[in-house]
């Protein structure tokens, strides 16, 4: 498909103008100077310059879990539009109540509760509504240097320079340092609704839970009555190796949060998970919380092809090997590496660690970020189809540009 513009410093001009021109000026000071053009499986090029691409591991936080435009994601969602559209949210859909009942197949329909969203700012929200109303209390613990969007309750359970820009914060969340049990057991009260965390926080850094952590975060909630949500938004969907991470941690949460690669990479949808008794709420008042675009039926059948691939027998055995052998491939190049399945942290010394990584690397042709909040890690997150051939490619590249000299 062509592009709107006739070229790079055209197209970055109207960005900046109308979009977002401190995202432009970033992306120059880091010397990132590309246009998203043709995607398809682990790659996407740029869209001046057909001869530059890069093997992309970042994939938007795992939104790209299948790599772009998946064929049988997109195969489903274009059938779909033979029939179908956004659907109504006022009515019953077959499609939701199918999807739903896969999602809660998942979690081996502990949680029979969904709520369908577009975002996962949104998708948190309603997880913190919902215990609110449950418990009657109006605090939410998180951790520091976690994230969980940029609205409403989420941006308040989030850090401050999330939230600062925009005026007074919301009373009743509190942050802890993750991983330390004694500071959530001081700080969980009486008046504490919701403890939310990501089970491997992102943004953080992809610091890995101590062993037990969350089993003792749960059962503290257990005692208080405390509602435990698990963010799993960038780490379910088998990008860690499970469909959901908490199942290794033998933990069960009341709410579990997923978003991102449930889209498929073609058409947003989120969905929140939850216990029957939390979700009863529904029952009482069922037009409480209404999501226009939530749910819409294409992004049902978007998901529900994303379900069919990652239960697919030995999908998620490969997640865990191609993570092993990265592992494996990149030990000596002067980093700490934080593993589950595919999702991957590398800590350098270097406090600009991250930053330098990410620019070198996306130089040789592999994407891949900073993690924001701890910005010596950077962090690689490759599709989960990621062929052998790309793997070999990607430890070779890696490797060349980051061992130390």
């Amino acid at each position: 498909m062509q592009q709107p513009f006739d070229d790079r410093n055209q197209t970055n001009a109207e960005f900046a103008r109308h979009v977002n021109r401190g995202k432009v000026e970033a992306f120059e000071a880091l010397g990132l100077d590309l246009v998203m053009g043709a995607r398809e499986g682990s790659w996407f090029h740029d869209a001046f310059d057909l001869e530059r691409r890069w093997l992309n591991c970042h994939c938007n936080g795992g939104v790209f879990n299948l790599g772009h435009r998946h064929p049988r994601v997109v195969a489903a969602v274009r059938g779909g539009l033979d029939a179908l559209d956004i659907g109504n949210h006022h009515l019953v859909s077959g499609w939701r109540a199918e999807l739903a009942r896969r999602l809660a197949a998942t979690t081996g329909d502990r949680l029979t509760g969904v709520v369908f969203g577009v975002g996962g700012g949104e998708a948190v929200d309603l997880a913190l509504k919902v215990a609110r109303a449950q418990t009657g209390r109006p605090g939410v613990v998180s951790a520091i240097g976690g994230y969980h969007g940029h609205t409403g309750l989420s941006m308040a359970a989030g850090d401050a320079q999330y939230r600062d820009p925009f005026g007074p914060n919301l009373p009743g969340f509190t942050q802890v340092p993750f991983g330390d049990l004694d500071a959530m057991a001081a700080a969980v009260g009486d008046e504490t609704a919701a403890v939310i965390l990501e089970p491997i926080p992102a943004t953080l850094g992809m610091p890995l839970p101590p062993p037990g952590y969350l089993r003792e975060v749960e059962a503290l909630c257990r005692d208080l009555g405390v509602v435990f949500i698990i963010d799993e938004v960038q780490t379910g969907l088998g990008r860690t190796g499970s469909v959901w991470f908490h199942t290794q941690e033998d933990v069960e949460p009341d709410i579990v949060v997923t978003g991102k690669g449930l889209s498929g990479g073609v058409y947003p949808i989120t969905a929140t998970l939850m216990t029957a008794e939390l979700h009863a709420l529904f029952d009482r008042h069922p037009f409480v919380h209404i999501s226009t675009f939530g749910g819409a039926e294409l992004g049902c059948v978007a998901a529900l092809t994303v379900l069919d691939i990652i239960e697919e027998p030995g999908f998620l055995e490969r997640v865990e090997g191609v993570g092993r052998q990265l592992e494996v491939g990149l030990d000596g190049i002067g980093a700490e590496i934080r593993r589950r399945g595919l999702f991957m942290g590398l800590r350098f010394e270097d406090p600009a660690g991250g930053i330098l990584a990410a620019q070198r690397l996306i130089h040789a042709g592999v994407f891949a970020l900073f993690a924001n909040n701890d910005r010596s890690v950077l962090q690689l997150l490759p599709p989960l189809v990621i062929t052998d051939d790309e793997v070999t490619w990607l430890l070779a590249t890696t490797r060349a540009a980051l061992t130390p000299e």
